[in-house]
């Protein structure tokens, strides 16, 4: 099952939860926004009862509560960090933290904009985890229990934004630069730890090729750390990082330019495409089948 999140713009119904049918033409709503992350794990154990609606008729967003966390590690894999600001440097014994803002994030098929005083975008593929269940200070075992499923991530940055200040938020919130696939349910991802394959490609090259089970922080222990602090609610998302071959850290720098596509794709959550667009295409954000059908053309 595969997870999405639809607005049905002459129903005025809000944002709905609903299951996206192969391939890829029909959506089956499951329930409202509010009503699905009240109760996930019941939601997902059933078929969905709502109406079936062709792709045509709905615009796809992600399905993220409006007051949702969205909780990000930097510098989760050893050869990443080498190749950042921990080239040479003892790695930390906590994971470096940072957040986005949902209206950060966009879906897979979105056009993603270069800010006007960016060079480009660096592509950063991650998966996401999502919480299904409140979590105060839980255990790293409870915490990862907690988990209902899992997506395919590009956390794009603006690094001129990122590097310009001490902290990471405005490089790290862009116009619709976090694309996030579908909800994959966690009972048939299983656990990262097992090692799924990640790979990032920029116009058919791949640009990032490793797997999940090379995480330094692991999905629980990161869960369990920041319930210590700060409860969890189901809709919270944890992106878990990206691996080694980052745009910025090559020589030269590459980034993504207008024109190209970035791919991420994830072993048993499949493959999040998106189009690089210029600045003059920020206001324009709306997803639909036909822009859709034109990136993956």
């Amino acid at each position: 099952m595969r997870i999405v999140g639809v607005r049905r713009p002459h129903v005025g119904s809000g944002v709905e939860v609903a299951a996206l049918a192969e391939p890829d033409n029909e959506v089956t709503v499951i329930a409202s926004l509010a009503d699905f992350w009240a109760d996930p794990a019941g939601h997902l154990s059933r078929p969905p009862t709502g109406p079936t609606l062709a792709t045509t008729l709905i615009e796809q967003v992600p399905p993220v509560l409006p007051d949702a966390r969205v909780i990000c590690i930097g510098l989760n894999y050893q050869q990443h960090a080498a190749e950042g600001s921990y080239r040479d440097q003892e790695l930390p014994p906590y994971p470096t933290l940072f957040a986005r803002w949902t209206q950060s994030l966009t879906v897979d098929g979105a056009e993603v904009p270069v800010p006007a005083n960016e060079e480009g975008l660096d592509w950063e593929g991650e998966v996401v985890a999502w919480v299904g269940a409140p979590l105060i200070d839980a255990s790293p075992e409870v915490a990862l229990a907690s988990v209902i499923g899992y997506s395919t991530f590009n956390d794009l940055t603006a690094r001129k934004a990122q590097k310009r200040t001490s902290q990471w938020t405005l490089g790290k919130n862009a116009d619709r630069s976090g694309p996030v696939g579908p909800i994959v349910p966690a009972a048939e991802v299983g656990d990262l730890r097992q090692g799924l394959r990640l790979q990032t490609r920029v116009n058919g090259e791949t640009v990032q090729d490793a797997y999940t089970d090379q995480m330094l922080y692991t999905v629980g222990e990161t869960l369990s750390l920041i319930s210590h602090t700060l409860s969890l609610r189901p809709g919270d998302l944890l992106a878990t990082g990206t691996p080694a071959g980052v745009g910025y850290a090559r020589k030269p720098p590459r980034l993504l330019q207008p024109g190209d596509t970035v791919e991420v794709e994830v072993e048993r959550l499949g493959v999040l495409r998106n189009a690089v667009v210029g600045n003059d295409r920020r206001s324009v954000g709306r997803v639909t089948p036909e822009t859709i059908a034109r990136h993956k053309s």
